[in-house]
């Protein structure tokens, strides 16, 4: 299940063998999930190698979910040039189950430090992130969430807008540290997470309900820039929705006090505008149909202009959120029912 590092790994047990080699075990280890985006992810490393902390304390594991030579390539690189001042940088190829879930526990599981940091490779972590982070866990607390800033324009897009809500979140990979041995007493990540979603709050709640403490460490900051997406992109986002019903169905309480993430009303009477206007058209009564669609219409057009509320007004943005605001309620519904049925909860 675990992968190679640069060779044959037996997960834990490998961790203390390479620790025992020459040098001593590192005070925390950041553990970086990615998937083929070397130039990104070479950004990253090189916040990650200027930290304060001198470099035998912390060690990098970087987990390459979907393994490629230019990844590779670049953590060799970076491994050479850090290795006279005594950074240990390893490469780790995930070729089990894929995700991100399933690449952060492919990291911890070789990493060395009792406490472990996790980041994701498009972020830029302050040079105190990880003395901030150590420094947040001294009481002896299991878990600490660091501080996510998103840079944004003065208009962003719907998707930069989305995104910046990382800064917001109370638990989130992008910034996080975990003590070791709570990872191992709870099995990390769950691996059905197998979406950058909901993942993160999943060991939140777990590490909560085994008893640990997760506190705020506000000083811990990293950078997370909003990567470039393809046109129409909240439609593939939708996606994601289905693993709410998951984390649902784990701690029910926690997700209602927590997170709250009941779908708009809105949506719902998308959908049953649109019904209505079917059957209507079905049934041939012209007037039902008429008045149907006037109001799927209207309904349509407000979650539209919702969308475009102080965000930025360009052809191609206005375009693009007329577009996709036609099905996104109906996908976003549909993946809530497909998440309710494959994880065999009632969740809408």
């Amino acid at each position: 299940m675990i992968p190679a590092a640069f060779g044959p790994v037996d997960g834990v047990s490998n961790a203390a063998g390479r620790a025992s080699d020459e040098h001593p075990l590192p005070d925390i280890s950041v553990v970086v999930p990615t998937y083929r985006r070397p130039e990104m992810l070479a950004t990253c490393l090189d916040a990650l190698y200027r930290q304060d902390l001198p470099p035998e304390r912390y060690e990098i594991v970087v987990c390459d979910d979907g393994p490629d030579d230019a990844t590779r390539a670049c953590v060799e690189r970076v491994a050479r040039e850090n290795a006279p001042r005594g950074l240990s940088v390893l490469y780790v190829p995930v070729t089990a189950t894929q995700g991100p879930a399933g690449a952060r526990n492919a990291g911890w599981c070789c990493a060395c430090g009792a406490i472990i940091a996790f980041t994701d490779d498009d972020t830029l972590p302050d040079s105190r992130w990880l003395s901030a982070g150590i420094a947040a866990l001294s009481g002896g607390a299991a878990a600490a969430a660091g501080r996510i800033m998103v840079p944004l324009p003065e208009c962003p897009t719907d998707y930069e807008a989305d995104a910046s809500g990382l800064e917001r979140a109370e638990f989130a990979t992008a910034n996080a540290f975990v003590r070791r041995s709570f990872l191992l007493s709870t099995g990390g990540f769950d691996e059905r997470f197998t979406s950058a979603w909901r993942e993160d709050s999943d060991l939140q709640f777990t590490l909560m309900q085994a008893g640990g403490e997760v506190v705020r460490a506000p000083a811990a900051i990293v950078v997370h820039p909003v990567r470039p997406a393809r046109w129409g992109v909240s439609i593939a986002q939708q996606k994601k929705s289905q693993f709410d019903a998951l984390l649902y169905k784990k701690h029910r309480q926690l997700f209602i006090t927590r997170i709250r993430s009941a779908l708009p009303l809105l949506y719902y009477a998308i959908l049953c505008a649109a019904l209505v206007t079917l059957v209507a058209a079905l049934m041939r009564s012209l007037p039902v149909t008429l008045a149907g669609l006037v109001v799927w219409v209207g309904l349509t057009a407000t979650f539209c202009a919702m969308r475009l509320r102080n965000r930025t007004l360009s052809a191609q943005h206005v375009a693009e959120m007329i577009w996709t605001s036609v099905p996104i309620p109906f996908l976003s519904i549909f993946w809530r029912l497909y998440g309710a049925m494959r994880f065999k909860v009632p969740f809408l």
